[in-house]
C-alpha cells in the first residue's frame, strides 16, 4: 500500500510543479492556492509512505516521478523541447525509479 501512496504523492508533486508555471511566480491567487494545496498533499502522502518505506528510496522515487511527469508535461503544455537526448534521459530516470522499486525488497 505504501508504494501506491508514494505514487500518488508523486502525482501531486507533478501537480504543484506544473502549478508553479500557471501561478506566474505565485502572483495569481487561484493557481497559487492550487499549487500550495498540491504541495501540502504531496508532502503529507510522502510522509505517510516513509512510515513503511526507506526514506532514501521513497524520496528518490517521489522526486523521480515528479521529474518525469513535470518534464513530460512541460513538452505537452509549454512547448518545451522533446529532442531525442531529452527523451532518453527522462527514460533513464524512469529506469532508475523502476530499479529502486525492484530492489527495495518487501518494503
Amino acid at each position: 500500500m505504501s508504494w501506491y501512496v508514494l505514487a500518488l504523492a508523486g502525482l501531486f508533486e507533478i501537480a504543484w510543479a506544473i502549478g508553479l508555471e500557471y501561478s506566474d511566480g505565485l502572483s495569481k491567487p487561484l493557481p497559487t492556492a492550487g499549487t500550495v494545496v498540491a504541495l501540502v498533499v504531496s508532502m503529507l502522502l510522502l510522509a505517510k509512505a516513509v512510515e513503511d518505506l526507506p526514506v532514501g528510496t521513497a524520496y528518490a522515487v517521489w522526486t523521480g516521478i515528479g521529474a518525469v511527469g513535470t518534464a513530460s508535461l512541460g513538452v505537452v503544455l509549454f512547448d518545451e523541447p522533446a529532442d531525442l537526448s531529452r527523451v532518453f534521459f527522462i527514460g533513464v530516470v524512469v529506469f532508475g525509479i523502476a530499479g529502486l522499486r525492484l530492489t527495495s525488497g518487501g518494503h
